[in-house]
């Protein structure tokens, strides 16, 4: 589990799957932000769309999340390690909480503290910031070979 988390808190970003239209699988890519003290995983992003209509019909998700990769000295193959993680997701309609969420997850990119309360500023209430509560997590290491 601790290298499970090591990836969680290195990586931006990951794919969110939800059961779409017709039972069909929908995975997207997502920028995250993994709270490591409870353990729960955050996203934001728009009100509406094909993603919240989804949830808004099933709470179960799976979210990957997988690291560059690197190789063993001399070999072509890379070695990747990767994160599933199984819960559900809940929306987090509190605009104080949406804001702090919004907050540490943009500091995974930036340090510029005015660009990001600019921004908040500017969208945070189109904002629907979403939280992933975990079930269960598995990680694993593939040689692509």
């Amino acid at each position: 589990m601790e290298e499970c988390t090591e990836i969680l808190k290195a990586e931006k970003r990951g794919v969110l799957s939800v059961i779409g239209d017709d039972g069909y699988p929908y995975g997207m890519p997502m920028n995250f932000w993994y709270d490591e003290e409870s353990g729960k995983i955050y996203f934001h992003g728009g009100k509406s769309g094909h993603k919240i209509d989804a949830l808004k019909r099933c709470d179960k998700v799976s979210f990957c999340v997988y690291d560059g990769g690197y190789r063993e000295e001399g070999d072509w193959a890379l070695n990747i390690k990767s994160v599933i993680i199984f819960g559900r997701i809940k929306f987090i309609e509190d605009l104080d909480a949406a804001v702090e969420i919004s907050r540490k997850l943009s500091l995974k990119f930036t340090d510029d503290l005015g660009y990001i309360d600019g921004e908040i500023e500017k969208y945070a209430k189109a904002t629907l910031c979403l939280e992933l509560v975990p079930e269960h997590i598995c990680g694993k290491l593939v040689k692509e070979s």
